[in-house]
């Protein structure tokens, strides 16, 4: 990994372009060197139609920050039953670009335009466990999950 790495234009647009040719419609580009970094920075774009399953983080160094870069990017937290407690839109443009979720609280991202945020929180990388998914979402993967999806982009419509 270089010393020094700017975040230009061209690296933002790569990135969208490899989102493109993912099947999950997402791609990050990790800022820290090694997946057991104490500190994992990255970018992530993620495009519209891509299923982001609502989940937690359980773990003490796990509160995640957001930060749009480019694009549009709703985000809704939950309660344990499923039940919407808040949704915001991230804009580049304002007047909400961030936002840090605590550890504990469910919750999802959803791309309402093509868009790249930069996401850190405490390492190592951990694959989400079984009581960290949401068991009131579907799956990712799920033919459930298309439809779950539309009623998220619905809830974002009126934010």
């Amino acid at each position: 990994m270089n010393n020094v790495q700017a975040v230009d234009t061209a690296m933002i647009e790569g990135l969208l372009a490899q989102a493109q040719a993912a099947p999950r419609q997402r791609k990050n580009l990790n800022f820290h060197e090694r997946e057991t970094h104490p500190c994992q920075r990255l970018l992530n774009a993620i495009l519209p139609g891509s299923y982001v399953r609502p989940h937690r983080h359980l773990l003490e160094n796990k509160e995640e920050f957001m930060m749009v870069i480019k694009g549009c990017l709703g985000v809704i937290w939950y309660d344990a039953q499923g039940a919407v407690t808040g949704k915001m839109k991230l804009t580049e443009h304002g007047p909400v670009r961030a936002v840090s979720i605590a550890t504990g609280v469910y919750h999802t991202a959803v791309a309402l335009a093509p868009t790249v945020i930069f996401e850190a929180k405490g390492g190592p990388y951990l694959p989400h466990g079984p009581d960290e998914l949401a068991p009131f979402a579907p799956a990712e993967g799920s033919e459930e999950a298309a439809g779950y999806l539309r009623t998220m982009e619905a809830l974002l419509a009126d934010v």
